[in-house]
């Protein structure tokens, strides 16, 4: 059964440096939209880019890189997206971007 509706994307530019009290901050993420009961997160790793120091973090085997840039996904209904937004108001601090789009959604059931 096919059911559709009108909902919210938030993506979430990091890297895998960047931390929240020790943690890795995009498991920290992945951890607060599981308590919060949120429809599902998708953690993207990239191989290559490079964000606001425009320093090129990459995959290639002569420049090794444990600061990869990550992409999070998360879609849900707008009031669980806007609820969800709060919260990470408390994670992310400065130098992070962040994308909210109006999307529809369609979801195959049993």
């Amino acid at each position: 059964m096919r059911v559709q509706g009108k909902g919210k994307l938030i993506k979430i530019y990091i890297s895998e440096s960047h931390k929240y009290k020790s943690k890795p901050l995009h498991h920290v993420i992945v951890e607060r939209a599981k308590k919060e009961d949120m429809a599902g997160i998708t953690v993207y790793r990239g191989i290559e880019g490079f964000g606001m120091d425009h320093h090129i973090h990459s995959t290639h085997i002569l420049t090794l890189s444990d600061d990869l840039p990550l992409v999070l996904e998360i879609v849900d209904a707008a009031e669980k997206v806007d609820q969800f937004l709060r919260c990470l108001d408390e994670l992310i601090k400065e130098g992070f971007v962040m994308i909210v789009d109006d999307v529809n959604i369609i979801k195959y059931l049993k």
